[in-house]
């Protein structure tokens, strides 16, 4: 009977470990779609609210860490980039344009990478962020 139990709790451990590999919750690398160039580091979190992401760190050569957010138009308008919540639910905010798109976030490759998609009416665009944590 013990055998069993051990052998159901290494089921139950081992199927739990690889489900959270398939969560969107973490630290991400944004990569750019044009330059394949790593942008940023962004935390992921999710909660009963829903899911939410904000600017931990910008890693582009040429970024600005106080750099504000000029162009966008809701209440993160001229507020600091690091720090700021692009995320908020089914929609993300790109700070370079002030744009807000509709979101889908999809893991790939056991979690270790993540699918980001922005929909504006039907156009797309893509990202493939990188798992940093």
């Amino acid at each position: 009977m013990n055998l069993r139990r051990a052998f159901a709790a290494v089921l139950l451990f081992g199927s739990s470990a690889a489900f959270a590999q398939q969560t969107v919750a973490g630290l991400w690398r944004s990569i750019d779609d044009k330059t394949a160039e790593a942008k940023a580091e962004i935390r992921i979190v999710e909660s009963a609210a829903g899911v939410s992401g904000r600017i931990e760190k910008l890693l582009k050569k040429d970024a600005k860490q106080d750099a504000v957010c000029d162009k966008c138009e809701d209440d993160r308008k001229d507020r600091p980039i690091v720090g700021m919540e692009i995320i908020r639910g089914s929609k993300i905010l790109d700070p370079e344009n002030g744009r807000e798109y509709r979101l889908r976030l999809t893991p790939l490759e056991d979690g270790r990478k993540l699918e980001v998609r922005g929909f504006v009416g039907p156009f797309y665009r893509n990202q493939v962020w990188v798992r940093a944590q």
